[in-house]
């Protein structure tokens, strides 16, 4: 692809879909800043991407932290043109059962981090003149509400609508922000969502990935792999007419 990028920040990006993504731009020559609350496993992840990539300590739900990861980036780096705002928390409960703190956990990081990583970065973007590309992580949860997963299916409906504000916000500064809402992909992350379905739907575990698998109408789980190649192709200049859009890469679940 023409990527005109440069330098990439990958939130989350120490496993699962964000270690994806960050391969995935590293192999198309960017600059990758693995930033993870897990530092060691942002390591790790970098080690093995190697090249430019490296690893910054990140927590999207402490404003220090989002400061700091920013000037670390750009002092070893020299700028950020690229952010992909990933890091995000699942949770399912009934609806009653629904508590203050779990509601105030999930937001904390799927959208009150993502909205202030997003206007820390923005910041460092159009103090550097020269435009750039943002991409949240939404899901097909954003899309609808489903009965075990109220709080998280709201957080990403957020995720949704907050990409549309800030497209429009910072398209006079030429960044442009877009969203990708993953369907059910394949990764650890989605062997924990397995495992609260076995509890509270009273099924065998893996039983709901085979059903959720045989519910897509490609017929299988998507793979991290083929939501790095929508990230990959939202940073290029191919998409530079791209803008305040969240692009499904679900197999057919949901048709926008």
């Amino acid at each position: 692809m023409r990527i005109s990028a440069k330098v990439a920040v990958v939130t989350g990006g120490a496993r699962g879909i964000g270690r994806a993504i960050a391969e995935r731009l590293a192999e198309e020559g960017l600059t990758v800043a693995i930033a993870d609350r897990s530092i060691e496993e942002a390591i790790e992840t970098a080690a093995a991407i190697g090249g430019k990539a490296f690893a910054v300590p990140l927590d999207v739900t402490d404003q220090a932290s989002i400061d700091a990861m920013v000037a670390a980036v750009v002092e070893k780096a020299g700028r950020i043109d690229v952010l992909v705002n990933n890091a995000g928390l699942f949770d399912m409960l009934p609806l009653m059962d629904v508590t203050r703190e779990s509601y105030h956990r999930v937001f904390s990081v799927n959208v009150e981090g993502l909205l202030f990583t997003l206007q820390t970065v923005a910041r460092q973007m159009i103090a550097q003149g020269e435009g750039g590309r943002i991409i949240n992580l939404a899901s097909q949860a954003g899309r609808r509400g489903e009965p075990l997963v109220s709080v998280y299916c709201a957080s990403k409906a957020a995720v949704i609508s907050l990409t549309q504000s800030a497209g429009l916000a910072l398209a006079k500064h030429r960044i442009n922000v877009n969203a990708i809402a993953p369907g059910v992909i394949d990764t650890p992350m989605y062997d924990y969502v397995d495992s609260l379905c076995a509890k509270y739907m009273n099924i065998p575990i893996g039983e709901n990935k085979r059903q959720v698998s045989a519910g897509v109408p490609y017929g299988r789980m998507g793979k991290p792999e083929e939501i790095a190649s929508m990230a990959a192709f939202l940073v290029s200049d191919d998409a530079g007419y791209v803008l305040a859009q969240t692009l499904g890469v679900d197999g057919g679940n949901w048709m926008a």
